[in-house]
């Protein structure tokens, strides 16, 4: 005699999670602008500590972009946490 218990219909772990296909798109662009913009402000140091280059250091795109495309990453991020996934019609 089989289980007299009736077995509910298997859901698909991603369906259920919260995220589809569109979410996880704008949580990798997110997270691709975050590290484009930390790679943009790495450097500016000196070869040698009795020299001190400003222009180097303080260029802009290490002041100014960089930090607006890694904003710009945890908005992308945000967004794709917050935006609501399309409901699918069930079959009733």
């Amino acid at each position: 005699m089989k289980n007299s218990i009736p077995s509910e219909p298997q859901k698909d772990a991603i369906s259920h999670f919260g995220f589809n296909k569109s979410n996880y798109r704008w949580l990798y662009i997110g997270l691709a602008l975050n590290v484009v913009g930390f790679i943009l402000m790495i450097g500016g140091g000196a070869e040698r500590l009795d020299e001190f280059d400003a222009s180097a250091l303080f260029s802009h795109m290490r002041i100014t972009v960089a930090p607006i495309l890694i904003v710009a990453g945890y908005i992308c991020i945000l967004y794709a946490i917050m935006k609501p996934s399309k409901k699918v019609k069930s079959e009733e």
